[in-house]
């Protein structure tokens, strides 16, 4: 044995419900994903069990996108949804003859598979992910409750407690257990977290490769052995070679020329009176999933997509992926003389939305790495049980975004939200040690309030603003949740709070029913977290 492997995929969306509107735009994101990402990963799962594989794998699902998922009104939602887009694949079918007619049934067929998976896990996709954990396959980790920025809240420790505390609490209540691991949104750790993911029995969280190569004293293995922090928290940083060959558009093997193009789609390219009863209700086009084209190249002249040659190469990709991990593991142990342990974290949508063949990739990388005699597939928690004697070190702050520390979420985009974030966090902290036995209603008030708060702090704004895409969503969405935290606070603070108010607010942001306000209360260890 030469080395370990950990496949670590962060599934991952921003909370999006709109239940003020019969369809929204935004809420399409949860439908593609669960379709082109989810609903996939599920099938790959369970054909490897049916197969007698001894895979395993590590996951992140995060308190927002579980929410999303185990929402009745967003499942009955996202039934129509495929329903609607595999009537749409029937009546492209219809139209056109040749490769397009025959693409246009292919996905007709897709869209009817995954209708049908949708049903057979009796829409508890969730649920399903947590068989494959309950069969020793899969490791699902958590994250921040809403996927906050933890080190922008540094300053206020009780918000930074909220969000670590309420992920473990909600994971505990869906699966039956404690999470042994974290992924920290964005990967962003700030000196004093270990101490707040330790009281929550928490094992170990992925981290940036800075966070091992800047710990001190400095590791002796570098980003190919964990460390553990004083508090007792593992952190396991991802590896820069296996993140460029599976990343990159460019140099990575999603550009590959057979595979589908993302960026063609009929919702865009089909004469408007052929995808008029599909696209968004003010009459602008929109995404629906059929993409009749390869990437072919740089070009606009693009080729027809083939389904089954694009399969070949996933899988003449995790050959060459697991080639190279043979030799990289081999080399290392022979450099470290020790047994390396290669992370490899990815947002788990890339596989199937961003990069459709990825799922089968996966598969195939998972099917040759069971029979290599170098590569033994692991999950984190696995490793530190075989190698419970690890170097201890302090790991240096750190995110994976761009640059590789905090400019996409604190950037000029952004920079705006936290001067509203900082003070509402101080003023829940406030009123949440202000009101000790409230009654009902206010007690309705404060935990919507909380909810207000945790929602407002999401990283996918800051992100979406950054990136400019779906931005005008992103700034409202922020704007909005200051809006209704600051009203109830008002009304809290001057003992009037509007029954009417809470009861909507409610309605329309109903992620953790039984969230507890008390969780903002002032903390005695408030110097564990600093910037």
């Amino acid at each position: 044995m030469s080395g370990d492997l950990c496949l670590v995929l962060h599934a991952h969306l921003p909370f999006i419900r709109h239940p003020e509107y019969p369809e929204f735009l935004e809420e399409d994101w949860l439908y593609e994903a669960i379709t082109e990402t989810y609903l996939p990963l599920l099938q790959m799962m369970e054909s490897l069990w049916q197969d007698g594989a001894d895979f395993r794998l590590t996951m992140t699902l995060t308190p927002s996108l579980i929410s999303m998922l185990d929402d009745p009104l967003l499942r009955e939602r996202y039934a129509a949804h495929v329903r609607r887009v595999r009537t749409l694949a029937a009546e492209e079918a219809s139209r056109y003859g040749g490769a397009q007619g025959r693409l246009a049934h292919w996905y007709e067929q897709q869209f009817a598979t995954r209708a049908q998976q949708f049903e057979d896990w009796d829409r508890d996709l969730v649920g399903a992910f947590g068989l494959f954990q309950q069969r020793g396959r899969l490791e699902i980790i958590t994250c921040g409750a809403t996927h906050g920025f933890l080190p922008a809240m540094a300053d206020v420790p009780e918000a930074v407690h909220a969000q670590v505390h309420i992920a473990a609490e909600h994971y505990r209540a869906r699966f039956g257990r404690n999470p042994n691991g974290i992924w920290l949104p964005e990967c962003a750790y700030v000196p004093g977290l270990e101490h707040m993911l330790a009281d929550e029995g928490i094992r170990f969280f992925i981290g940036e490769r800075h966070a091992i190569e800047h710990a001190s004293p400095r590791p002796a293995h570098g980003v190919y052995a964990p460390i553990v922090m004083p508090a007792g928290v593992a952190v396991f940083a991802r590896d820069p070679e296996t993140s460029a060959q599976v990343w990159s558009a460019d140099s990575g093997y999603p550009g590959h020329a057979d595979y589908r193009e993302f960026h063609r789609d009929v919702g865009f390219d089909a004469p408007f009176e052929h995808i008029a009863p599909y696209v968004q209700p003010n009459g602008h086009r929109k995404m629906v999933g059929i993409k009749y084209h390869r990437v072919t190249g740089k070009t606009d002249n693009k080729q027809w997509y083939d389904p089954a040659r694009a399969a070949e190469i996933a899988e003449q990709h995790a050959g060459n992926f697991i080639f190279n991990r043979e030799l990289q593991v081999k080399h290392l142990a022979q450099e470290l003389g020790r047994a390396p342990v290669v992370v490899a974290p990815y947002d788990a949508e890339l596989f199937g939305h961003w990069w459709f063949e990825g799922p089968q990739f996966l598969e195939h990388v998972i099917r040759k790495a069971a029979g290599s005699p170098h590569i033994r597939l692991t999950t984190p928690s696995e490793h530190l049980d075989a190698n419970p004697i690890q170097q201890v070190a302090q790991p240096g702050f750190s995110t994976w975004g761009a640059g590789g520390y905090a400019d996409v979420w604190l950037g000029t985009e952004s920079e705006w939200i936290y001067a509203h974030l900082l003070p509402m966090a101080r003023r829940m902290v406030r009123l949440a040690d202000r009101f000790d036995s409230p009654d009902s209603l206010d007690t309705a008030a404060l935990n919507q309030a909380a909810r207000e708060l945790l929602l407002a702090q999401s990283s996918d704004w800051a992100f979406i603003l950054h990136t400019d895409t779906s931005a005008d969503y992103a700034r409202n969405r922020t704007v909005e949740h200051i809006k209704r935290f600051n009203a109830l606070a008002s009304q809290l603070e001057h003992n009037d709070v509007d029954e009417g108010l809470v009861r909507a607010l409610e309605a329309r942001d109903n992620l953790f029913p039984d969230l507890d306000y008390r969780v903002y209360r002032p903390r005695l260890e408030s110097g564990h977290v600093h910037a």
